[in-house]
């Protein structure tokens, strides 16, 4: 391997299971980690990713309210972003949700290399500011807050008790509406899992409940489409083609990834069943180029495919028909076989459950992953897919 493409391997000194892109952060390759122990303070670690020198910058910041079950970051604001948490005192388990903001240090140009040395004792930036706290009569216990994917949007869903939840940040929070999943065989429907439809001005929002996938209208609270045992077993995660409307991937106990068309729900364009042994936590659409998928899952893998054949430019749809007549004698084949699907390469740097995968938001070509031990592990396309993509 070359040295240039070693993973970096930062680790945490408590047990993690959230992680998300910065996702407001087009510029610099940033990753938002929370903790998760019940007995000792949580933290928040805000990681950078400097592709140039190969290296990792961090602050870490004092999570107050208990063990981070979900994180996610807005897409408008790069300061803002949200936890989902639980707490147990006096013999009582509680929940809650809040937004958070980073110090506006953390926005600087040179990045946190220029304050990470600051950032001791009781200075400012060692502090995240309490925003809104997310509570409401119809969701007791908010499991995951997805942001909307605009960039001049503040609007977010909360999920939980069966229920979904918009909510506008543009002034004060604010609770816009609230849509209860019907339930199956008189019983509620357990979200395991959400998304929203970037496409159209992402009026639409999907859940995973069950082993069902269904999306919904956000204005009209009608459902949009429904993939009826999408898995064998409980559905984990499910993400959008950012470039390709109506195409999802989800993946599940079942230990395999799956590829839909939302409009023929019946059976997935395509399945992937050789690569994890066990329950497939995430999966993800690289948000540049599409034909690259990751995933993760509880048999400590990390899996990077190819699925050129069904992403929205596979190669040679798009043949020299488009050379100017001056090039008409360019050979059109250039010697080059088409990018074939399939396994690009197994990460396998973690030892235990891997809960979170992410690209990040600025770079097409790193991403990161995260295991239950604390291990969050920075990797890169391989230079050659890379090549071969780009050229």
């Amino acid at each position: 391997m070359d040295i240039e493409d070693a993973p970096i391997i930062y680790g945490l000194e408590l047990p993690a299971r959230s992680l998300c892109a910065q996702n407001g952060e087009t510029n610099l390759s940033r990753y938002l980690v929370a903790t998760q122990s019940l007995r000792q303070e949580n933290q928040v670690h805000l990681i950078e990713f400097d592709d140039e020198n190969n290296q990792l910058e961090k602050l870490i910041y004092p999570h107050p309210c208990g063990e981070v079950w979900h994180i996610s970051s807005s897409y408008s604001d790069p300061l803002i972003f949200s936890t989902c948490f639980s707490s147990f005192s006096s013999g009582e388990l509680t929940t809650g949700c809040k937004i958070w903001k980073l110090p506006q240090e953390v926005n600087s140009e040179e990045g946190l290399s220029s304050i990470a040395a600051d950032q001791i004792g009781n200075h400012p930036s060692n502090t995240i500011e309490e925003v809104a706290d997310i509570k409401s009569d119809d969701i007791k216990d908010v499991s995951h807050v997805l942001w909307k994917p605009l960039e001049e949007d503040c609007q977010f869903i909360a999920l939980g008790n069966g229920s979904m939840q918009l909510w506008d940040m543009s002034e004060s929070p604010s609770c816009v509406s609230t849509f209860k999943i019907p339930e199956r065989k008189g019983h509620q429907c357990n979200i395991t899992n959400g998304k929203w439809n970037p496409h159209h001005g992402a009026k639409q929002f999907a859940v995973a409940t069950g082993q069902n996938i269904s999306t919904w209208d956000v204005r009209s609270q009608t459902q949009a489409f429904k993939i009826e045992n999408a898995h064998g077993q409980l559905v984990r995660d499910l993400d959008y083609n950012p470039n390709k409307q109506y195409h999802i991937v989800t993946c599940g106990d079942d230990c395999l990834v799956k590829f839909w068309d939302v409009r023929e729900p019946t059976l997935p364009v395509s399945v992937l069943s050789e690569d994890h042994s066990h329950w497939v936590w995430a999966a993800r659409f690289n948000p540049f180029h599409d034909q690259l998928i990751l995933s993760g899952g509880s048999d400590s893998r990390v899996v990077l495919y190819n699925k050129a054949s069904i992403s929205s430019e596979p190669y040679g749809q798009l043949l020299d028909e488009d050379l100017d007549e001056e090039d008409s004698d360019v050979d059109t084949n250039r010697d080059r076989e088409p990018v074939k699907d399939g396994l690009i390469a197994v990460f396998d740097e973690h030892e235990d459950s891997v809960y979170a995968v992410e690209w990040s938001a600025a770079d097409p070509w790193s991403f990161a992953s995260l295991s239950y031990d604390g291990r969050v592990v920075i990797n890169k396309v391989p230079k050659k897919v890379k090549f071969d993509i780009l050229l």
